[in-house]
C-alpha cells in the first residue's frame, strides 16, 4: 500500500525544509535538530497525561544514570514495570525527546515506566550505553517494590537503537541468571551490524526519502562503533546471539522502514528458537511512527496496537 497520506505530508514538509543531511554535521547539531522536532515543536495538548512523573538517578558502571519514572493514573497496587530505552541511533535521543513515547507506554499498558538516559556516542561509544541499560535494568529489578512492585512482570522496551538495547539486555539477563524478564518490546529495532547489503532488501528499497536514511545509519554506526571488527558480537548484533530461553517478545515494524527486514528477521529467529513472538508490520508507515500519533490517525492506531500487544503479553505472565 502507499505511504499513509498524513505521513507523506510530513515527509513532504521535511523535503521542503531543505535541511542539510544529518551526516553532514556533528552530533550536537543533529541532537539540536532532533530536539526541535520532538520537544520544542510539540504542542501542549499532545502531551499524554499520566499519573505522576519523577526524575531520579540510578547507579551505573560509570556514575549515576539519569532516569525518569512515569506512573499510571490508576489506584496504587502491584502492576507491571517497564525499563524503556530511547532511540536516536545511539547518538541523538534522550529522555526528553522520547518523553511522549514513555508516557504512551505508561498510560496504555498501565505500567510504571522508567526511561533510561544512558550514555551516548560519540562521547561514549559501545559498550557504554548498553552497559548502562543492563545496569539500570538490574537496579530496577532489585528495587521493584518502589515501582510496579510485581517482580514477575518486569519488561524491557525500546525503539530503534533502544530496541537494540532491549534485545541485548534480554540476552544478558538470561545469561546472568536474572533478573527474570516477563517481556521484551522491540519497536523497529536495529539488530544486525554485519552490513550484508543483500541480507535485508528494505535497507536498499527505502534507503532515502522515508525519514531514516542509509546515510543516517552509516553516520550513527560510525559514531557508535569505534571498532568495526567486532560487529558480530551479540552485544552489538543481537540477532547473532543464542536466542533460546528469552522472554516473550513483541516486535513491531513499519512497511517503509529500512530496518523493516532485519526486525522481521529477528522475530522469525526468535520464533525458531521457540520464543513466543507477536510480530506486527504496520503497512503504510515509516520509522518513527510510535511518536507520530498526533500527526496521523494511522500512527495512532499502530501505537495503540503496539501497547495492546505488550499489555496482553504481560497479562499472560504467570509465576
Amino acid at each position: 500500500m502507499p505511504v499513509d497520506p498524513d505521513v507523506q505530508n510530513l515527509l513532504n514538509l521535511l523535503v521542503m525544509m531543505n535541511r542539510p543531511p544529518m551526516s553532514a554535521g556533528d552530533a550536537q547539531t543533529a541532537r539540536d535538530a532532533f530536539r526541535m522536532l520532538t520537544v520544542t515543536l510539540r504542542q501542549p495538548q499532545h502531551v499524554i497525561a499520566v499519573g505522576e512523573v519523577t526524575d531520579i538517578t540510578i547507579p551505573g558502571p560509570a556514575g549515576d544514570i539519569a532516569a525518569r519514572v512515569y506512573r499510571p493514573s490508576q489506584p496504587p497496587g502491584q502492576t507491571s514495570t517497564i525499563a524503556f530505552f530511547h532511540g536516536g541511533g545511539f547518538v541523538i535521543g534522550d529522555i526528553d525527546t522520547h518523553d511522549n513515547q514513555a508516557r504512551r507506554l505508561c498510560r496504555d499498558v498501565g505500567a510504571v515506566v522508567i526511561s533510561i538516559d544512558y550514555r551516548r556516542a560519540p562521547e561514549n561509544p559501545w559498550p557504554a550505553g548498553v552497559d548502562d541499560a543492563g545496569a539500570a535494568t538490574r537496579w530496577i529489578a532489585d528495587n521493584i517494590d518502589a515501582f510496579g512492585a510485581d517482580p514477575t512482570k518486569l519488561a524491557v522496551a525500546g525503539d530503534s537503537a533502544g530496541g537494540n538495547f532491549a534485545a541485548i539486555v534480554a540476552q544478558v539477563c538470561r545469561d546472568a541468571g536474572g533478573p527474570r524478564l516477563a517481556a521484551q518490546l522491540l519497536i523497529y529495532p536495529t539488530v544486525d551490524f554485519s552490513q550484508n547489503p543483500r541480507k535485508y532488501p528494505s535497507r536498499q528499497e527505502f534507503a532515502d526519502g522515508y525519514f531514516l536514511t542509509t546515510d543516517d545509519m552509516i553516520w550513527f554506526s560510525g559514531h557508535y562503533l569505534t571498532d568495526t571488527t567486532n560487529v558480530t558480537n551479540p552485544h552489538i548484533s543481537p540477532i547473532l546471539g543464542d536466542l533460546a530461553g528469552l522472554p516473550p517478545a513483541v516486535v513491531v515494524t513499519a512497511e517503509f522502514d529500512p530496518l523493516r527486514d532485519e526486525g522481521e528477521a529477528y522475530a522469525q529467529a526468535l520464533a525458531e528458537a521457540d520464543v513466543p513472538v507477536t510480530a506486527i508490520r504496520f503497512d503504510g508507515l515509516i520509522h518513527g511512527f510510535f511518536d507520530l500519533a498526533a500527526l496521523s490517525p494511522a500512527c495512532a492506531r499502530a501505537s495503540d496496537r503496539t501497547c495492546e500487544a505488550l499489555a496482553q503479553v504481560l497479562a499472560e505472565t504467570r509465576d
